[in-house]
């Protein structure tokens, strides 16, 4: 007999080979039985009457977002008008399934800290361990069957104890003691994974993370010790757990067993079948990117984790792997599509994705050590970061007189240059003395030395704010910004890319609704005064610590995303020249890497420009997203520049939660700020509280 995962699975595969709407003619049909026009409808969509006219003659279909809510229309016409002949039924099923169930908006789970467990405290009674919910079975919605078999949600926190504590308050009992029995029984038992964030792409597989006692229960070392950094530890192929996975026919990733750990078997049938760990007390949860994991229970870590995953993805590795990830799960490289010859669905290119096989990238675009630059001597690409103070001299008396200094920082700068980002989806193509087009994503070799820019303000051409002293090559937005600063540039050479596209933008899309949905959580909304913001954002960190390191690991994954499509070789043992296993991927891409920190950087200047000729007033140094002015008072009310009706100046630094808007990062004494620039510091690296602080751009 089948098992019922089986069935399901067998049920899905249909599913996904069946199309999402009716027919051209019944949805004509459908509408035209509601008594609703074709005109009525575009304008309720927000499309042209001739769109709707070709969805219903079959020349185009919808695309997202209208393609669920023309769906979900249809869904319900169809239960309030059946074909002639038929029967209505008494509960009308969903018509039309999804293959690709949307997650159900999860409301912010109650974070506050939990009463430790005493000797005397009770444990929270697990439920069965078939069904385990805070309330009855029959009780919850049920979508379809494809939401079913994920009814506790992503992932779990396994303790000690075996209970499995999910996200909202699910608890689970796991009897496993072995790790070969935990595998199984999250796959079999658990109801553990999340639907696939786009149609053609795949279901997140379940995650356990095992706390320490857990690790411990399953045989695991309680730390991983050596010389190398512990993310890159691994157990050695002859330790009793992992011949106990061999045993039983189940696989590592090349990765081995580490703090992230991804176990399987091959798929069969098209069935799936692969857990991931997160082991704790491996620090699979880096305190940079998930500050104060430590100090939270298991069940408010399910929370945190639970909302990320709901809000983001479920994590994978860091949150670097997972920013990357995620573009992938948002633009899977392949879709289905009809063979023209045989009739039969099979695997194809999904448009605007980056695709199944890796480019090299241009030897200008290529860090030193990949093997198209071994012999290059062109010069190569130098798309950074600001790292920038300005010299003491260029202080006047004025300035070093003001009372403050104010750093203010840019939110999620690297997701704001992200978005309606065009990047290239094709391998580069030479191009001698081409004529520059700010549409064409690439590299162009072109001398930008002459562009006269304040001394008070960094170089927008380059990392160092120093002015360039000859021809250099930079990336498309580098060189557009030039062009708007009036200057007629003449590109000596290019490496261009025809086959484009806005590649970034459902990344951007999603982890910009996380940022935003999660500071609201902290109380720190749209539509607030500057003066409310202020106070607002002042408040958020006490408010709730485990909501303050989901956003945290939020940002840490923009920035870590953005990082890993330049990876670098790791490892003691590389040469020069050789290739490394990041180069295998399709998102190896330095080329977008550098687009992103090029439009990052310009953005900046393009502000900082804005505000000098509003204000007068030029910053003291920069650092990444963070730059620092003088002010006359302690607040950024005191200096940023304001029209007359008292809103803030278009195109200067604004205050808000949006990405590209900024917040306070940190306020100190002017005199303190001077006597860094004397010695040579970045004021801006240590006006966060004092603190050093890091760049971290995921490699």
């Amino acid at each position: 007999m089948p098992t019922q995962e089986e069935l399901f699975e067998a049920v899905d595969a249909l599913l996904e080979e069946e199309p999402q709407l009716p027919p051209p003619a019944e949805r004509a049909r459908l509408r035209e039985a509601a008594g609703i026009t074709q005109a009525r409808l575009a304008k309720a969509l927000k499309t042209t009457l001739q769109t709707v006219k070709n969805w219903e003659n079959g020349r185009s279909e919808p695309r997202p977002p209208r393609l669920q809510a023309y769906q979900r229309l249809l869904q319900g016409w169809a239960a309030k008008h059946p074909t002639p002949g038929t029967t209505p039924p008494v509960s009308a099923p969903e018509t039309f399934t999804d293959p690709a169930p949307r997650p159900q908006p999860v409301a912010a789970p109650s974070m506050a800290p939990e009463p430790s467990a005493g000797p005397g405290t009770e444990r929270p009674a697990p439920a069965s361990r078939r069904a385990a919910s805070r309330r009855p079975a029959r009780e919850r919605p049920v979508a379809n069957i494809a939401a079913a078999r994920y009814q506790h949600g992503p992932l779990a926190v396994l303790d000690g104890a075996g209970t499995a504590y999910g996200a909202q308050g699910i608890v689970l009992e796991c009897p496993a003691t072995t790790l070969p029995e935990l595998v199984e029984w999250t796959l079999t038992e658990s109801h553990l994974g999340a639907p696939r964030l786009h149609r053609a792409g795949k279901d997140a597989d379940p995650l356990i993370v095992l706390t320490a006692a857990a690790a411990v229960k399953l045989g695991l070392p309680e730390r991983l010790e050596g010389p190398e950094a512990r993310r890159t530890l691994r157990l050695p192929d002859d330790h009793p757990v992992v011949k106990q996975l061999t045993k039983a026919r189940w696989k590592l990733t090349r990765r081995g067993f580490g703090p992230w750990t991804r176990i399987y078997r091959p798929a069969t049938d098209g069935r799936r079948r692969c857990v991931q760990l997160a082991i704790l007390p491996w620090d699979a949860l880096d305190t940079r990117s998930w500050p104060g994991a430590a100090d939270l229970t298991a069940a408010q870590l399910a929370d945190a984790l639970g909302l990320y995953a709901t809000r983001v993805i479920t994590p994978r590795g860091s949150t670097a792997v997972t920013g990357l990830e995620l573009m992938t799960a948002l633009r899977p490289p392949t879709r289905a599509v009809r063979d023209t010859v045989g009739g039969a669905w099979v695997s194809g290119h999904n448009p605007g994705s980056l695709g199944t096989d890796p480019v090299d990238p241009a030897p200008p675009e290529a860090p030193p050590e990949h093997p198209v630059a071994q012999g290059w001597e062109g010069g190569f690409l130098d798309e950074e970061v600001y790292q920038w103070v300005r010299g003491v001299d260029l202080l006047s008396d004025a300035e070093c007189l003001l009372p403050y200094a104010i750093g203010l920082d840019i939110n999620t700068a690297f997701l704001a240059a992200a978005a309606r980002l065009t990047v290239g989806l094709s391998g580069p193509e030479h191009v001698v003395r081409p004529v520059f087009d700010k549409k064409i994503p690439g590299c162009w070799y072109v001398d930008l030395s002459h562009v006269d820019t304040d001394p008070r303000l960094p170089s927008p051409f380059t990392p160092t704010g120093e002015r360039p002293e000859g021809p250099a090559w930079y990336a498309t937005p580098t060189v557009a910004y030039a062009q708007e600063l009036g200057c007629d540039v003449a590109p000596v050479e290019a490496y261009l890319r025809r086959e484009t596209g806005a590649y970034l933008d459902p990344w951007h899309d999603r982890l910009k609704a996380a940022y935003l949905d999660t500071l609201a959580d902290l109380g720190v909304t749209a539509g607030l005064t500057d003066t409310a913001f202020l106070t607002a954002m002042e408040r958020r960190r006490p408010t709730d610590p485990a909501l303050a390191m989901v956003l945290a690991a939020i940002k840490s994954t923009v920035k870590g995303g953005i990082g890993k499509l330049r990876e670098r070789p790791q490892g003691r043992h590389y040469r020069d020249g050789e290739r490394w296993p990041a180069l295998e991927r399709p998102t190896w891409r330095p080329d977008i890497r550098a687009a992103v920190i090029a439009k990052a950087r310009v953005n900046m200047h393009r502000k900082m420009l804005k505000t000098a000729g509003a204000t007068g007033l030029y910053p003291l140094a920069v650092l990444s997203d963070c730059v620092v002015y003088p002010s006359p008072g302690d607040s950024p009310l005191d200096f940023l520049p304001y029209t007359t009706s008292g809103k803030p100046l278009p195109g200067s630094f604004r205050l808000g939660p949006s990405p590209g808007l900024c917040k306070v990062e940190g306020v100190a004494q002017m005199a303190w700020a001077v006597d860094l620039m004397e010695q040579g510091y970045n004021p801006a690296r240590h006006i966060k509280d004092g603190v050093d602080a890091v760049l971290d751009e995921g490699e």
